[in-house]
């Protein structure tokens, strides 16, 4: 699983308003020949659920080919314990995730068939939190 080998700080502060806009960077395939790009509204994605779109696509393409995971979980996620009263603080941090906007390129693949890779990321995408297609490079 995807996480950060040092943090400057353990806990960060929460966002404030609502997630706008879409992605400025990291929005076409350059690695690969073909993508899985978002397009859903903007959205935290976990260590978990990258991890989990990447056991899928490794065990679709049968280990073959080339592979590329574009984002990395650097948010920590903290959480309380079940019935702890107000006051008491912030959480301790449970994992990591990665703010998703429309338009990121999140999966690239290269070395296997174009249809073979196109099914591995459509299933892949269903494992995400976020509406996703398949981007093919122009």
């Amino acid at each position: 699983m995807l996480f950060p080998k040092k943090v400057k700080f353990r806990k960060w502060q929460r966002l404030r308003g609502n997630f706008r806009g879409r992605a400025t960077s990291g929005t076409t395939v350059v690695f690969g020949a073909i993508g899985l790009q978002a397009i859903g509204k903007p959205i935290s994605v976990s260590a978990q659920q990258i991890e989990a779109a990447r056991k899928v696509i490794t065990r679709h393409t049968r280990k073959g080919g080339k592979f590329w995971i574009r984002v990395f979980p650097d948010r920590p996620v903290t959480k309380r314990p079940p019935e702890v009263t107000m006051g008491g603080g912030k959480g301790d941090p449970v994992g990591y995730a990665v703010l998703i906007k429309p338009g990121q390129v999140l999966f690239e693949m290269d070395g296997v068939g174009l249809d073979e890779a196109r099914k591995a990321l459509i299933i892949a995408g269903s494992k995400l939190p976020v509406k996703v297609r398949v981007l093919e490079r122009v």
